[in-house]
């Protein structure tokens, strides 16, 4: 869900290529003919899958990336090379099919007219499997994105070397979870409400609690924005009473940013909830498997609540904001706020004490049995 390298979405233009348009582009720059083609929803970016009646794997993701990213070249790069090498120690992530100059993506016009915008352009190995979003989470496949969410964080941190990796300190990038006092530019976007005075309460605790202690928090690398339609599962079970999931593919790094560990399990714990009958319950869980690799120290537990809060903030108040500018997008910019606004809402109802009780008992729970 990225929306530039800076906090100011607004200058981003999203690429609007027909389907003609994004198959002649797959020819013209990879080399591949397209059988089939098909949009995909998404954020800022444009995506196409599409099929191609080439020998071997015959499925891809056309990534096309909104003008503001595409003049940061060395993010993209970094973006990409991380996916590579997370490939490389066995995650599902997907790889770039190369241009036919032999480069993992390409600087094109978005149209034939003067002056018409230039997007980067990617071709991405296509991975099969269901979104979160559209499963019945249970506590084992909470437990394994968890999981995920440290791994990921952990293994791009201590290996990870690239030129470009330095372009992942975006100081000023609104998604970044450090940054939620900038939201106080966007809050506008909300109008006059009650959901508006409980995102100004979560920005000011926010500044208060959680700025002055960034510097005891464990700095990592995050991916940024594991979220329920960029984590993929498939079915290892047949029980339709008690299925178990494993993850199939790692989606969209185009937030990634450096951080903090704890970011990553915050920005997981909130977007699991979005689609649970029992969101409150569900932090456990996730923070029980972020703990099996990564256990969080004291500081950092005591922010968490704080965390996953200001995502909710973020992800609310920066999709009212996008919808106003680009209202054809409007469903999709504001899918979390069609339960987000509820669970933010009883998040501060029941109390930070509560939530955060629940939390820690569930995953204490762990210690004494194995996940379900």
């Amino acid at each position: 869900m990225s929306s530039g390298n800076d906090c100011q979405p607004q200058t981003l233009t999203k690429p609007a290529l027909g389907e003609g348009e994004a198959a002649e582009l797959v020819d013209r720059v990879f080399g591949l003919k397209v059988s089939w083609i098909r949009s995909l929803p998404s954020y800022d970016d444009q995506n196409f899958h599409v099929r191609v009646s080439a020998e071997g794997a015959d499925e891809y993701v056309l990534k096309i990336t909104n003008s503001e990213d595409s003049q940061e070249p060395d993010l993209i790069e970094a973006q990409t090379q991380a996916m590579m090498f997370l490939c490389a120690e066995g995650f599902p992530s997907a790889t770039p099919y190369l241009t036919k100059d032999g480069n993992i993506m390409s600087l094109e016009s978005g149209g034939t007219r003067p002056g018409s915008k230039k997007y980067m352009v990617r071709l991405l190995t296509y991975l099969p499997g269901t979104p979160v979003a559209k499963i019945t989470t249970n506590a084992q496949i909470l437990y394994e994105i968890g999981r995920l969410a440290a791994s990921v964080d952990k293994v791009l941190s201590e290996k990870f070397q690239h030129p470009s990796v330095k372009s992942l300190h975006r100081g000023q990038f609104i998604w970044n979870l450090a940054n939620v006092p900038l939201l106080d530019q966007y809050i506008h976007a909300l109008g006059q409400n009650k959901y508006r005075a409980v995102v100004e309460q979560v920005i000011e605790q926010f500044k208060g609690k959680v700025i002055p202690k960034l510097s005891s928090f464990r700095a990592c690398i995050n991916h940024g924005d594991l979220n329920d339609h960029n984590i993929l599962v498939d079915s290892s079970s047949a029980s339709l009473e008690n299925p178990q999931y494993r993850v199939s593919g790692i989606l969209d790094f185009s937030d990634m940013s450096y951080g903090y560990y704890v970011f990553e399990v915050a920005i997981a714990i909130m977007y699991m909830m979005i689609e649970s009958p029992d969101p409150l319950s569900v932090g456990g869980h996730v923070l029980a498997g972020f703990e099996s690799i990564l256990p969080l120290t004291a500081e950092e537990r005591g922010a968490l609540f704080l965390l996953v809060s200001g995502r909710f903030a973020q992800s609310l108040v920066i999709a009212a904001h996008t919808a106003l500018l680009y209202p054809e997008n409007k469903e999709y910019l504001t899918i979390t706020a069609k339960t987000g606004w509820k669970h933010l809402m009883t998040m501060f109802e029941v109390g930070q004490e509560a939530v955060e009780k629940t939390w820690f008992e569930t995953a204490q729970a762990y210690t004494y049995h194995a996940p379900a």
